[in-house]
């Protein structure tokens, strides 16, 4: 190799490290002063809020101070925010939104027997940019850059499921994985396969002969190409790799070299599913995402195996046995429920259990259930981790 290819290798890879370290630095900043963070983004929540009718009623323009927000505005679940949802829906949308929803997303789970319906604003899709910095810290933290010139395994859910008439326009819902990659691959180098087209075009059914459907297209178009990342939600990657393995004799490491798995959706990823992925991916490594369908609240940020909140995007209270406080005054071992604030809602009481480990990580155990710290210390004992990080 001659000295200018060397050099011009060096320069790409110092163009990476600062591009990464830009793409990063709102985070690391965030996370080392938490409390200025929060301030800064109750005061551009606000903003928002006042141009909503929802905000004009509890008087956010006038609001100071976290105490004033507290008490001006009542924490609110999704069953006491539906009957405002609904009729955003039909139309009204500046009872809780600023500007148009550029979808609606659903959940995967329910809440007694139905999807929650979301909507998903320019403003509010530009925080899910955070989903990326699992694997852009990963990548920073390791300077592994050439993960980048690999392909991304999509096992993520439909950006589409269905059309619902919001006054009079016709808006898709899906999946929020689905809607985020759909509107940001464009502007990423990453590229991933399938396509969240190709997946939209198979349908929005969630039987298992769908699921085969979407695992073939994902075998199809990935078989013969170079995968380093996979992304999506861990129950899901784990059935891949167990249909591969039905339908084609073969295991997900006898086809790729994965390097790094990014996924979300279910507690105790580092825990419960990381021996199942390494059995069926060979020996990757984890970063775990803390996300729903309402926005992606932390991720991983090194080998400790637990999250950091994405405290410049969000603002995170708590629900404690000493009341309300802010989630990063919650001392070790302190479990709460989480109360969060986007751009869309208000101090959304989201029905997950937090636990707090020493500053800045977190792990969210369950749902917001009298058995889910019972079942918490169950699964701590069965998989040994005793509340290790």
């Amino acid at each position: 190799m001659d000295g200018t290819s060397q050099e011009s290798r060096a320069l790409d890879r110092d163009a990476g490290s600062a591009m990464l370290e830009e793409f990063l630095r709102p985070w690391h900043e965030a996370v080392a002063h938490p409390e200025a963070a929060q301030d800064a983004v109750l005061e551009r929540l606000l903003a928002g809020y006042s141009q909503t009718q929802y905000g004009a009623q509890h008087g956010a323009e006038s609001i100071d101070s976290i105490e004033e927000y507290r008490a001006a505005f009542p924490v609110v679940n999704y069953e006491e925010f539906k009957p405002l949802i609904d009729r955003v829906m039909t139309g009204e949308e500046d009872l809780l939104l600023y500007e148009p929803p550029v979808g609606w997303a659903i959940t995967r789970g329910t809440t007694k027997g139905e999807s929650k319906f979301i909507p998903m604003t320019a403003t509010d899709l530009k925080t899910r940019v955070s989903a990326g910095r699992a694997l852009m810290n990963y990548i920073a933290r390791t300077g592994q850059l050439d993960v980048l010139q690999g392909v991304n395994l999509n096992l993520n859910f439909p950006s589409v499921v269905g059309t619902i008439q919001a006054g009079d326009r016709e808006v898709e819902y899906g999946y929020s994985s689905g809607i985020y990659v759909k509107h940001t691959t464009a502007s990423t180098p990453l590229r991933s396969l399938p396509t969240q087209e190709e997946i939209d075009a198979l349908g929005g059914g969630k039987t298992i002969a769908d699921w085969k459907r979407r695992f073939e297209l994902a075998h199809e178009r990935c078989k013969e190409e170079h995968v380093t990342i996979v992304g999506g939600v861990a129950p899901t990657v784990v059935d891949f790799g167990r249909y591969l393995h039905a339908a084609h004799g073969v295991y997900p490491k006898d086809l790729w070299k994965v390097r790094i798995m990014t996924l979300g959706s279910v507690p105790g990823i580092n825990m419960k599913y990381r021996p199942i992925l390494r059995a069926l991916f060979g020996p990757v490594d984890i970063a775990e995402i803390y996300g729903a369908t309402e926005g992606m609240f932390g991720q991983q940020r090194d080998e400790k195996r637990a999250w950091v909140p994405n405290y410049d995007l969000f603002f995170f209270e708590v629900e404690t046995g000493e009341g309300v406080k802010m989630m990063h005054e919650m001392r070790p071992g302190e479990t709460g429920s989480l109360v969060v604030s986007t751009p869309i809602l208000p101090r959304y009481k989201i029905g997950d259990l937090i636990r707090a480990f020493l500053p800045p990580y977190f792990r969210c155990i369950g749902r917001d259930k009298p058995i889910t710290r019972l079942r918490y210390w169950w699964d701590q004992l069965v998989t040994m981790d005793l509340g290790r990080l």
